[in-house]
């Protein structure tokens, strides 16, 4: 099976768990409309790269991970579109969900979003329940305070931003998760891949800037320039645009070096490289 095709599998059914009766049918369908269509599953992808060069000896064990993690950052999606945060009209090129639904819809949506996130992994534990309470301890810490995605948005109501620690906490929580769960779904210990992670992730939030201010929405799927208009840290800011594209190229050197050894490591490499070229924004950079 292709590795898309398992992913969406595996998310798939995790979303029929919340859909099941008797959910509330507007709550149930605003749960897959903040799902899907799903974008590059990125975060997925690479959690499912690193358990197969691992061994991936619980395949069972890696879906139930890999669909959480990205269950977790739609969550984040629905509520960083709220009118409290961005007030977004439109997300992967479609009305967001409280405008779709409404906005009470979306609270919940987001919430339930994340409660099954956990389910699903709660679900896995059968099979190996020391592997799965790792993977749920992972999955808090990089959602909530104060290494996770919550404190990332924290950060941007507070006057001195360590712009770091934000970026860590905003955007590389879920990619240090998604190599630390791919890991431990395949039975290696997490800490050798947080360097990993953490790189990808903050080349991520990087090339983030970078689509911000240098795209329109219509290429984006969502709007653009929001990190000048709603004052946010950003690479771009701090570093110009030139700037921002030399550190994207430094951290993505850096992302194969620190792949720890395992039996995949070469194919691990091709894929982090794959990553990289998707990152790196195509539209002309002024100065080259």
């Amino acid at each position: 099976m292709p590795l898309s095709s398992r992913i969406e599998s595996a998310i798939n059914a995790a979303i029929q768990i919340g859909e099941a009766r008797p959910a509330p049918p507007k709550l149930a369908s605003a749960l897959r409309y903040g799902v899907t269509p799903g974008g590059a599953r990125i975060r997925p992808t690479i959690l499912t790269s690193v358990a197969l060069a691992c061994g991936d000896d619980r395949p069972g064990m890696t879906d139930a991970a890999a669909a959480a993690l990205e269950l977790v950052h739609c969550a984040s999606l629905v509520h960083d579109d709220l009118p409290c945060f961005d007030n977004a009209d439109t997300r992967r090129g479609k009305k967001t969900v409280h405008l779709a639904y409404s906005e009470p819809l979306a609270v919940l949506t987001g919430d339930s979003l994340i409660v099954l996130a956990f389910d699903v992994l709660a679900r896995a534990g059968v099979e190996d329940p020391a592997r799965a309470l790792e993977l749920v301890k992972i999955l808090s810490t990089r959602t909530g305070s104060p290494y996770g995605i919550c404190a990332g948005q924290g950060w941007e109501s507070e006057t001195d931003v360590n712009l770091s620690a934000y970026h860590q906490a905003k955007t590389g929580a879920l990619f240090i998760a998604a190599t630390q769960m791919g890991a431990v779904a395949a039975g290696q210990e997490a800490e050798p891949w947080f360097e990993l992670g953490a790189r990808i992730g903050e080349a991520f939030q990087v090339a983030d800037d970078l689509r911000d201010a240098l795209y329109d929405a219509e290429t984006l799927g969502k709007p653009a320039g929001q990190d000048e208009l709603n004052a946010r840290p950003n690479a771009v800011t701090e570093l110009g645009v030139q700037g921002a594209v030399t550190r994207l190229k430094d951290i993505l050197g850096g992302a194969i070096a620190s792949i720890p050894s395992c039996p995949g490591e070469a194919s691990l490499a091709k894929m982090v490289q794959m990553t990289a070229q998707k990152l790196t924004p195509v539209a002309p950079v002024p100065g080259e």
